[in-house]
């Protein structure tokens, strides 16, 4: 199981000795990501450069990897079989996206982001006391100050100039350089101020070291990598199309976009009819749905009444999703909370932060908001997006519940298996259930963010033709920010995160939105056509979430073979 307080079935307990197999990986490779996870014993490892380390990491999962095999050829258990499978999968997708990124890349880090994420995950308020000076271990590993630590912005620079004579490699985008320098003072910050919040002892030597380590790798990005950078975003199509798969996109690029589109048009024609309501009702000049959400925006939340409304908003939700049966609630309050500079820095968007997966100790996930982000030289741009009250509705909804904060803790809370919970989570199933959760939510609304909620699905939509067709080179950046701008009525903030999303923080990821809900849905009407009048939208929820992170196709299979079954008997 991940935790919980039930004692976990015989076959969840062989198939989390299998999952051990490529948690030693992790927990070898990025143990900061393991310990963030729950693995234990890991607080004080880092990460590092070494030149022979994908090498190994290949040959290490490889080694994994014939060993699941070997152990599904006798496993007789149809559920530890499917777990092998999963975990048979992503060791696959592991050595394929190693390969095909040393094959086309030059490697070059964020040294900045990846410092501020080790110190951070140990740096937070649901860490307990007694690990957080494991923070500044890992800090004098990253600066070199600990004996036989190398600097990590040495290993980086080293691992780039290694490089550059190996022939078809090209450079990072020139987009994605130039923001990682604008953040580099953001991450630094960030973790000055973590450091001090917790009152952290004996890291000054450590934290001046750090900053002009940075100040002088920042000085080498400028002078080596910028110069090979490149200045078309796309990536190689056999990256772009690894990337996809990695995020569970299950559609052709083709199909995709053709549906996208469609869906688009349709979503924009659904919501004239209420954006007309709404102006009849105010009074607006405008009844363009476009007009009617910009006079929505115009009634902006002050800051330091953001949380409380949001945390309102909460309440609100529950009780219409205890009255209606919607799904199963928690007795316990959800996280929310407003993002620092060097959060948004990294992750400039709305989004769940998720509580461990193993080894939980009570601690829960949080949902995230920031209120600014910056554009082309570090400008700070207001979000006008996310603090209004129509917006909370659905951004409520997807982020915390009956989103993503249940979707996770209800992992640690029941109890999965680790594959389940780790090694098959993609970005489609874990964003289609917070999309399918917006649209769990709208029938409950006010007008005014039913509108809102339309809308946002109406960005999915954008998303999933977006970040293809600026892969495909059918759309430029400039053209992609009109759309988002005025079709999607998104600010200038929230447009360049999109953009960014698209073009160098995570291409791929984008459509994963639209392709999850879309399939979950799919899934719903399989399951209420073979019920009839036996489906229960509650049970239907509650087993969706007792899956873990399964992709759509072996989330459909469990409905299927095991709801369906049992709810018709």
């Amino acid at each position: 199981m991940v935790v919980g307080a039930q004692s976990p079935p015989a076959w969840v307990d062989k198939s989390n000795q299998n999952s051990q197999l490529l948690i030693a990986i992790m927990a070898r490779y990025s143990p900061e990501q393991a310990a963030q996870t729950g693995v234990p014993g890991l607080d004080e490892q880092i990460s590092t450069l070494s030149p022979d380390q994908p090498e190994r990491f290949r040959r290490d999962t490889a080694v994994a990897r014939i060993e699941l095999q070997k152990r599904l050829a006798v496993e007789k258990d149809s559920l530890v079989r499917q777990d092998l499978e999963i975990l048979i999968a992503e060791a696959d997708r592991d050595i394929r996206s190693s390969e095909a990124t040393e094959r086309n890349l030059l490697p070059y880090n964020d040294i900045a982001g990846d410092i501020f994420f080790g110190v951070q995950s140990l740096l937070d308020d649901q860490i307990t006391a007694d690990r957080r000076p494991a923070a500044v271990v890992r800090l004098l590993k990253y600066t070199g100050l600990m004996q036989g630590y190398e600097p990590a912005t040495i290993q980086a620079e080293e691992r780039f100039r290694e490089k550059l004579t190996a022939p078809g490699l090209i450079g990072p985008s020139k987009a994605e350089v130039e923001k990682n320098l604008e953040n580099t003072n953001a991450y630094i910050n960030g973790v000055g101020l973590l450091l001090e919040k917790y009152k952290m002892r004996g890291y000054q030597d450590a934290f001046a070291k750090l900053k002009e380590q940075l100040a002088s790798y920042d000085d080498f990005v400028r002078k080596e990598v910028l110069p090979k950078a490149r200045t078309d975003f796309r990536l190689p199509p056999e990256l772009y199309t690894i990337a996809l798969a990695n995020y569970g996109i299950d559609y052709s690029t083709e199909e995709l976009t053709r549906l996208a589109h469609q869906t688009f048009t349709e979503l924009q024609n659904q919501m004239q009819p209420i954006a007309a309501k709404i102006a009849k009702e105010r009074n607006l000049p405008s009844s363009d749905y476009r007009d009617v959400i910009s006079a929505l925006k115009k009634d902006q939340i002050p800051g330091d009444q953001v949380l409380p409304h949001y945390q309102k908003r909460l309440a609100e939700i529950e009780s219409i999703v205890r009255r209606e049966h919607l799904v199963t609630l928690p007795n316990r309050p959800a996280i929310i909370r407003l993002a620092t500079a060097a959060e948004t820095a990294q992750t400039p968007a709305p989004h769940m932060q998720p509580p461990p997966l193993m080894n939980n100790h009570g601690e829960r996930g949080q949902f995230v908001l920031p209120l600014e982000t910056t554009g082309k030289g570090g400008v700070t741009l207001k979000y006008d997006d996310f603090n209004y009250a129509a917006a909370s509705w659905t951004l409520t909804a997807h982020e915390a519940r009956p989103g993503h904060e249940l979707q996770f803790d209800a992992m640690v809370e029941r109890g999965v298996s680790l594959a389940r919970a780790l090694f098959a989570f993609n970005s489609t199933n874990a964003e289609g259930w917070g999309l399918y959760s917006e649209w769990m939510m709208l029938p409950y609304m006010p007008d005014d963010a039913k509108l809102v909620s339309l809308d946002y699905r109406l960005l999915r939509a954008a998303r999933a033709f977006l970040d293809p067709e600026l892969q495909q080179g059918k759309v430029t950046p400039e053209q992609s920010m009109q759309i988002l701008e005025k079709d999607v009525v998104c600010s200038p903030a929230f447009a360049t995160e999109e953009v960014e999303r698209f073009t160098f923080r995570l291409p791929g990821q984008a459509p994963s939105y639209f392709d999850g809900y879309t399939r979950l849905l799919e899934i719903r009407s399989a399951a209420e056509k073979a019920l009839g009048p036996k489906f229960d939208a509650q049970r239907f929820h509650d087993f969706i979430l007792s899956q873990g992170l399964l992709p759509p196709s072996l989330l459909r299979k469990a409905v299927m073979e095991d709801f369906v079954k049992t709810e018709s008997s």
